[in-house]
Parts: structure tokens; sequence; C-alpha cells
């Protein structure tokens, strides 16, 4: 719930702290920023919005898939890597660490982490509000943001110990100024060959080369990896549904027209066997020179 995590939230206008009030939160500052009924809040600066991410289509596609169990070694590794950033910091459960994920979609990733990580607090931060109406309910540690990634967060300054970022936008900028000092990020970027056996019969482009070096030194003069990028690679066994959920939950779902894409899922086989690549990275500030 937000109240479990309103002493890291931040007006995102102008950083201030924020307070609960009669069904908005209140800045310092005086700005107010209403509760949706499904327990979500907005925080964007005057501006407003630049895009609305996800479709409400696209989540109930993501829903679908990912509730049935197939990224389970993603989800697992990104637990894992968030357990080991926390024990580089030594920070222990019953500290009740805050866990920021940016991106966080439907919140099964953040929802299975606070589970692993049992004191923690979380932070799910989406720029759909679809995605914020199920990331509201994924965990009752969780508190649930629309806000913009690529914009000011709408966090405090050092109040985050973990960011997970799961193909994603990642802001280093941002995080390095919202991670405590030994905070951490822990990034899954898919990879080549990430559901290669899809890629030829739909139409869909692969996942471009070096991405991982890219990302790493696009975040170089504000976050530097800890140890060496590790390799996440399974194999699923996927029903033509969950192919049609898996494309209609990713962006290749806007570049296909529905009616070809369902055409040429029918082509495939009832059952496939499709391999899920990815790499996962875990980030800290860089040291002051």
């Amino acid at each position: 719930m937000l109240t479990d995590v309103l002493d890291v939230l931040a007006d995102p206008i102008d950083g201030t702290a924020l307070s609960m009030g009669n069904g908005v939160l209140i800045s310092t500052s005086g700005n107010k920023y209403p509760i949706a009924d499904e327990g979500y809040v907005t925080l964007v600066g005057g501006s407003g919005l630049r895009y609305t991410g996800d479709d409400a289509t696209m989540i109930q596609s993501r829903e679908y898939f990912l509730s049935r169990g197939h990224y389970g070694p993603f989800v697992e590794a990104v637990s894992n890597h968030v357990h080991h950033a926390l024990d580089d910091a030594s920070i222990t459960d019953d500290i009740h660490p805050v866990i920021c994920e940016v991106g966080a979609g439907t919140g099964y990733y953040l929802s299975h982490t606070l589970d692993d990580v049992a004191g923690a607090r979380g932070v799910g931060i989406d720029v759909s509000v679809p995605a914020a109406e199920h990331l509201a309910r994924c965990h009752p540690r969780a508190g649930a943001v629309v806000a913009d990634a690529w914009a000011r967060l709408p966090l405090r300054d050092n109040s985050i110990d973990v960011i997970t970022v799961v193909f994603a936008p990642r802001n280093a900028a941002e995080f390095a100024r919202v991670l405590k000092p030994g905070g951490q990020v822990v990034v899954l970027t898919d990879d080549a060959g990430h559901l290669a056996q899809l890629r030829e019969p739909l139409g869909i482009i692969d996942v471009e080369r070096g991405k991982v070096d890219r990302m790493i030194e696009q975040a170089a003069g504000h976050l530097v990896p800890i140890g060496d990028p590790e390799s996440v690679e399974f194999n699923m066994i996927l029903d033509q549904e969950s192919i049609a959920h898996q494309i209609g939950m990713s962006p290749s779902a806007r570049h296909i027209h529905p009616d070809v894409l369902a055409e040429r899922i029918a082509a495939l086989p009832k059952q496939m066997e499709v391999t899920a690549r990815a790499v996962i990275t875990r980030l800290a500030c860089k040291s002051p020179v």
C-alpha cells in the first residue's frame, strides 16, 4: 500500500516530501495528487505524461502469460540478485529495505521479490494506468505509482535500497540520485536469441546484439557494473495461446496487424519448445573521483 512507502515518495515537481490527506497525497510545497479508487497514485509534473505505455489488452496478455510461470527462472534470477545486492550493503530483512521496480507492469516480478525478501517494502513505478491498476493490488507491501521513467522519479534522494528493471527503461542519472549509499540496480535485459524459434515464422526482429554493453556504456557516468553480467537461459514449452499472449504483451503487438499475427500463430505447431534468453546485470553508483 502507498502508506507503507510514503516515506520514500516525493513530489515529482520539486522533490519535497509527501503526506497522506483525504484521498490525496500532499507535498510540503502544497501540490496535491489524488489517489485513484484502485489504490495507485499518479505522480507526474505539470507537463503530464509524454506517453501512455501498455494498453489494457497488452496488460491482460502480460497477466495471462506470466501467471502461467513461463518466466519463472527470470523471476528467481531477479530475486536472487536482489538478495546479493542487499547482502553487499549488509542490509537485513528486519531493516525493511525498500525495493523499487521501474517499469513494473502488473507487479509480477515485484510481488515475487517481496515474497522472497520477507521484510522488504516495494514501490512499483509504471507509465501505464492499466498496469498500475494491477500493480496496486499485487502485494500488500507494495505501493503503485504512475510516473515517467525518463523524467524526475517521484522518489526522495538516497531513499531506495535496490532498484529492479525487467525489460524496461533505465534512467541511470535518476537511479544514482535515489539510491542509498551502497544501493544497487538489478537489470534484466533480453539478449540476442531470446524467443528465437518464434521470430522468423511470426516476422519479429531479433534482439539487437551488444545491448548489455551499450546499457553499461550509457550508464557509465552514473553507475558501474558489479561483477560480470550473468546469462539466464532456459527452454519453455508454449502452446499457441501462450505464444499469442507473449507476443501480445510485447512491443511486437503494435507492429503486426492482429489478423496477420493470428494467422501466423495458427500455422505454428500446437506446442513448441521456445528459448528464453536474457542477461542480468548489477550496477552501483560510481564512486566520486
